[in-house]
């Protein structure tokens, strides 16, 4: 059966005035038409395959296949790119409504999602350090976070102070899994865990070396070095996280005691 006879004609020759262009194809894809969701999809390819040195404007073009100048009707500047990057990671995210019984609980919850989505693409603590997340989209993140310290009862200082503490915590704490996760990638090193491919290895050598310190000199040292060289980067991070929570925890006031709101009452004292 003929495609005319299937109710599909068939495309006709060029008219002489167009002979000279490409010849037309039937059926062929229309390009996806270019979007601002695309530019950043495509930005966090180019970043988890070149990391954030090899990111750039031409790469992330490049990828999809268009001209520079074509991103710039979507985006202002790389900067303004790294921001929506960055605003991506809380897309499908939000914290749970303040339960002062269950604060501390509510807080390991969201650094542990917070640092799962970090390193959910290479760099991104790195971007995540640069960007203060003081945006339209993003500071309903920041009120809940400063929801859930209020309501546990914290001095409004200690609240103000406590979101940035916990996210440099966590930004520092992937960054540093990135580089571990970098340098054994340019070394071609085995992989000991997910998140610190060559840290067995050397933690082996720490530990060989702290034993043969003398003991007069660095009794600490050799005392503690089997708990300081771990190859479980999520029990390092839960107990740095424990250590800032307790702390914050410390100024709560005693119960029955009234603490002026805005006091940031040192430990003890509250």
């Amino acid at each position: 059966m003929s495609d005319a006879a299937a109710g599909t004609p068939a495309l006709p020759p060029p008219t002489p005035w167009e002979r000279e262009r490409p010849a037309r194809t039937q059926g062929a894809p229309a390009r996806a038409p270019l979007s601002r969701e695309r530019i950043v999809e495509a930005a966090l390819t180019v970043l988890d395959r070149h990391g954030l040195d090899g990111l750039s404007m031409r790469q992330v073009a490049a990828e999809l296949g268009v001209a520079v100048s074509a991103l710039y009707a979507h985006v202002s500047s790389k900067d303004d790119l790294l921001e929506l990057m960055y605003t991506r990671l809380f897309d499908g995210y939000a914290l749970p409504a303040p339960d002062p019984e269950r604060w501390q609980e509510q807080l390991r919850d969201f650094a542990r999602a917070w640092r799962r989505r970090l390193l959910s693409h290479r760099d991104m603590a790195r971007i995540s350090m640069g960007h203060v997340p003081f945006t339209a989209e993003l500071l309903p993140h920041v009120e809940a976070l400063l929801a859930i310290f209020r309501t546990a009862g914290l001095p409004d200082r200690i609240a103000a102070e406590a979101g940035d503490l916990i996210s440099t915590y966590i930004d520092g704490f992937v960054l540093e899994e990135g580089m571990w996760r970098d340098r054994a990638a340019r070394h071609g090193g085995g992989a000991a865990s997910p998140a610190r491919p060559d840290w067995q290895e050397m933690a082996d050598e720490m530990l060989h070396y702290f034993a043969s310190l003398p003991a007069r000199d660095f009794p600490h040292l050799r005392a503690l070095s089997g708990l300081m060289v771990t190859d479980s980067s999520d029990e390092r991070f839960d107990i740095g996280l424990e250590i800032i929570l307790r702390g914050l925890a410390s100024y709560l006031p005693a119960p029955g005691a009234d603490a002026a709101p805005d006091a940031g009452n040192t430990p003890g004292t509250a």
